[in-house]
């Protein structure tokens, strides 16, 4: 197999009212491993839909070892060298390894009176493509049966039947230990030997010197740079990725208290939690900064009781509990707005007067029930003070826009008068003026005296709301800053290192 080559030329790609892609031209060949990296909002997806065939751009041109190709399917992608493997796997369980990697083109012979598959065929031929990655699966196994990463092989020798010249792969190892992800990575280096053009679009900063041999940043919908992997230094992806930030402080007058709200000791959650301790003040607004995969979500959910923690304790009041579910946190004053609001934050048909009463129905019911005249009062309120724009708060939540609905899912845990709230990626999927509004409401919060925990990917926004920033690597503490006296470059390297 020769090497191949991938060439985009003034790439350009326009929705209704924003530049997805801007003037994107970009070299990929052959026989290395090109790590595509940015931002939330960069372009890395829009763009990885274009090459698979899922998006048509508005203007530009794509190459293929050098010839223009239009690209107006996946299936037609497939056909013209391009396959895709992404972060959620398209795998049926119930069927076979072999049956999936050959899905939709099983070898057939002519029986008495219809084709059948002819399964000896079928398994040698999955068995073969398998050998040739330098992978063990059993070919007769049930996917269901296998671990994720295997799974994940699967998928890859799925792609690979279809000998493409272009593998894409998104975010493949978001749910991979680190013992998987290295076997991940060996097989695309084998990949990569055999010249083909391997795109590797990740979160995962820490992986790139495991990985990649090339990075290529976009930021804001244009191509920033592209460096070899010895020159993507912390300092140079950070002036890559953010560009120069205008660095902002909250407004006068936001101050944590002095009493401690939430003490956390010792908190372990087997594989992705270790021995996370520190205190919270009242009012206090504490960022948890670092990468894909460090651990942030994890500690929200363990503090919240979604995820029961393996050992460790929180000190509310003076009085040490073990977070145990969602609901015992809630009645102690502590609750956690999620990362997918859609899914895990709201009831997307209800309407939004009902998703703003759902936490806070034992309070505003009598006897086991509730009326719309004591919904009402609480409902209002929350539109009032939240500045949620809803035309009818009796049509269903999933007409709002994104920003509306994150407010939302706020409202709905203040309505329960809670001390501690916790904010996974709280400004994720908003547009610039809701995200001010959010910053606001959280600023608000904490006048209030309501300590609010934030993770976020956004590192200069947890500059400019935070009092105070942990750190996290791994799933442990690795530092503490505050951002009166840290730069976004100090804290992005801190989060990298």
């Amino acid at each position: 197999m020769g090497t191949s080559r991938l060439d985009t030329v003034a790439l350009r790609k326009e929705y209704p009212g924003t530049v997805a892609l801007e003037g994107v031209t970009l070299s990929f060949e052959g026989g290395k491993i090109h790590a595509l990296v940015g931002k939330n909002g960069a372009g890395k997806s829009t763009l990885v839909k274009i090459f698979s065939g899922a998006v048509k751009p508005t203007s530009g041109e794509i190459r293929i070892d050098g010839q223009g190709v239009t690209l107006r399917s996946p299936k037609d992608a497939l056909r013209k060298g391009i396959a895709a493997v992404y972060q959620e796997l398209s795998l049926v369980p119930e069927l076979s390894v072999a049956e999936n990697i050959l899905m939709g083109r099983l070898p057939r012979f002519d029986g008495l009176r219809r084709q059948l598959v002819d399964w000896g065929t079928t398994f040698a031929r999955a068995e073969e493509l398998l050998m040739r990655l330098g992978l063990e699966l059993d070919v007769r196994a049930r996917v269901r049966s296998l671990n994720l990463a295997r799974q994940q092989f699967v998928e890859i020798a799925k792609a690979m039947s279809y000998d493409p010249s272009v593998l894409i792969l998104d975010e493949p190892t978001s749910a991979l230990s680190y013992g998987e992800a290295e076997r991940l990575f060996g097989i695309l280096r084998h990949l990569a030997s055999r010249g083909v053009v391997l795109l590797y679009v990740t979160h995962r900063l820490q992986e790139l010197r495991q990985v990649a041999d090339t990075v290529t940043v976009l930021r804001n919908g244009r191509h920033v740079g592209s460096v070899e992997i010895g020159g993507a230094t912390p300092e140079a992806l950070a002036q890559m990725m953010f560009g120069e930030v205008i660095q902002k402080a909250s407004p006068p007058g936001v101050c944590a208290g002095t009493g401690t709200s939430l003490e956390v000791r010792g908190l372990s959650l087997k594989g992705r939690l270790h021995g996370v301790g520190f205190a919270l003040r009242r009012g206090e607004v504490l960022g948890i900064a670092g990468l894909l995969g460090s651990g942030r979500t994890e500690l929200l959910k363990a503090l919240s009781g979604a995820e029961p923690a393996d050992s460790g304790t929180v000190i509310l009041e003076n009085q040490a509990v073990r977070p145990t579910s969602p609901a015992q946190m809630k009645s102690l004053g502590v609750v956690l707005a999620p990362e997918n609001r859609k899914e895990e934050g709201l009831v997307q048909l209800l309407s939004t007067r009902l998703n703003l009463c759902l936490a806070s129905m034992d309070r505003i019911s009598r006897h086991g029930f509730t009326r719309r005249r004591l919904e009402r009062p609480v409902v209002e309120r929350s539109v009032r003070s939240l500045d949620i724009a809803v035309p009818d708060p009796e049509a269903p939540v999933s007409l709002l826009s994104g920003g509306n609905q994150q407010k939302v899912v706020i409202g709905k845990w203040l309505n329960t008068e809670p001390h501690v709230m916790l904010l996974d990626e709280p400004t994720r999927g908003i547009d610039v003026q809701a995200k001010r509004q959010m910053f606001e409401i959280i600023w608000d919060l904490s006048r209030r005296g309501i300590s609010c925990v934030v993770v976020s990917s956004e590192l200069e926004e947890l500059l400019e709301v935070c009092h105070r920033i942990l750190v996290m690597r791994g799933g442990a503490v690795v530092g503490e800053v505050l951002p009166q006296s840290t730069t976004l470059e100090q804290l992005f390297e801190m989060c990298l290192a």
